[in-house]
């Protein structure tokens, strides 16, 4: 239920600093490489194990009504294979997390230390009649030349273990062409970005990464607008929720607290995946309220309910804005950061990378690689922190969800179906560093615990 403003989000930052230009399977926020049992043996099971017990309303009338009882039996529904399964693949995360930050930081080294990175910025200096172009083209030769050698890890991250887990619907052929599709964006876009930021960076000399920061923020804010009008849309097919309970349940909701739409749109996300998601975005009047195909086939009506006013409380806290603001913190961080570990690398190899002398190395666009890689080591060390923005706002966004659409036991039931690909009792350190939203003991809990102050 992770909205897509924090994506769009967070994308939109790595763009303005140059970090799209990172490998393409540091983009998919899929986790993989197991850590429990081999992908070989978890698809064995994938079809054969059924994940949750199905339960009836007398189950949940005669749950005890103290929180941690009802939480356990919640719990316990879930099948030891499922759980050993969900657990695998979400602790694999951890090891990805480590191997995309390492594979980030050879290819920046790679193009560093060898002729060719250098070579397309003169021959597009060479070519382009303006500087900035010459920058775009630079940029979006270097994503693109980035993927290209991220492209294996990518392959095994977002296809082959995606499948492994019985988590993907799409061929090999469908997935490819998407990933194409989001290359040919992801060039354009960085493109823009690195003219943009390299721009900025040759007039302000000394203290340029606060100059960045900035237009990190703006592209940013461009990005939530844009994504859900101009993005999404090439990779899914949106069309009107029909009229009926669901739909008059979730306007309802919608209009009561502030969300300018009257559309509920569905998304075909089942052509790519079994997850079920929904999400508010956009800002004003791109704001759209969007539910997958998966969560419409696979959930009753309470549990919609209890999704989609998590989502309306997204947007009705104003997380947008708020994460713009604290991302921008993160990255002012990040970028102060990366000049300092830039000013001293450069003085000492800028040469040998066919850089300028002095300051003038962090504006030229050949210097990319250098601060791609900084800004990608800072990301990963700031991880807890990132994690933790995102799981606060997601803990504040299911107490919303509670109190409006009054559905303790739906948010439950969807919280199960979220465990089978998320892990479902993590310790306390790990849940602070490497989840970004609250694990489902904790999730469950707090439902449990909203239904035993609610009830008599």
């Amino acid at each position: 239920m992770r909205p897509v403003f924090l994506r769009t989000a967070c994308v939109a930052a790595c763009l303005a600093a140059a970090t799209l230009a990172a490998p393409a399977a540091a983009a998919d926020p899929t986790p993989a490489l197991p850590s429990a049992a081999p992908a070989s043996a978890v698809a064995s099971t994938v079809d054969a194990v059924p994940a949750i017990r199905p339960v009836d309303d007398a189950w949940r009338a005669a749950l005890p009504l103290d929180a941690q009882a009802a939480t356990r039996a919640y719990l316990d529904r879930l099948s030891p294979e499922a759980k050993a399964r969900s657990d695998a693949y979400f602790e694999g995360g951890y090891w990805l997390l480590l191997w995309n930050m390492l594979l980030g930081v050879a290819i920046a080294a790679l193009l560093l230390w060898t002729r060719p990175s250098t070579a397309v910025r003169d021959w597009a200096r060479r070519v382009a009649p303006w500087r900035w172009l010459a920058d775009a083209m630079y940029g979006g030769a270097y994503v693109a030349a980035s993927s290209v050698l991220a492209f294996p890890l990518t392959v095994y991250q977002g296809f082959v273990r995606e499948h492994a887990y019985g988590l993907a619907t799409q061929g090999f052929g469908a997935w490819l062409g998407e990933q194409l599709i989001g290359l040919a964006v992801a060039v354009v876009m960085t493109a823009v970005g690195v003219a943009v930021l390299y721009a900025v960076l040759r007039r302000a000399g000394e203290r340029w990464w606060m100059w960045a920061t900035g237009v990190a923020v703006g592209l940013m804010a461009l990005g939530v607008l844009v994504a859900p009008v101009w993005i999404d849309p090439l990779f899914n097919t949106y069309r009107p929720v029909e009229d009926g309970p669901v739909k008059r349940a979730v306007l309802a909701m919608a209009h009561a607290n502030g969300v300018p739409t009257d559309q509920v749109m569905e998304v075909d996300a089942s052509r790519q995946t079994t997850r079920v998601s929904a999400n508010v975005s956009g800002i004003g009047g791109t704001a759209s309220i969007r539910l997958n195909d998966n969560l419409l086939r696979r959930s009753s009506e309470a549990e919609i309910r209890a999704v989609m006013a998590h989502e309306i409380g997204h947007y009705a806290m104003g997380h947008v804005p708020q994460t713009l603001l604290q991302f921008g913190v993160l990255l002012f961080a990040g970028f102060g950061a990366s000049a300092w570990v830039m000013h001293r690398l450069l003085r000492r190899y800028g040469e040998r990378w066919r850089l300028p002398g002095g300051a003038a190395a962090v504006a030229d666009v050949g210097s990319l690689p250098l601060l791609v890689g900084a800004l990608g080591v800072f990301m990963f060390l700031a991880t807890p922190v990132t994690n933790t923005i995102v799981r606060t706002m997601e803990s504040h966004a299911d107490l919303w969800a509670l109190n409006l659409a009054r559905e303790p036991h739906g948010e439950a039931e969807v919280l199960l179906k979220l465990a089978e690909y998320r892990k479902t009792e993590p310790g306390p350190w790990e849940e602070f560093i490497f989840f970004d939203h609250p694990s489902a003991a904790t999730r469950i809990g707090m439902a449990m615990r909203w239904r035993e102050q609610q009830l008599p």
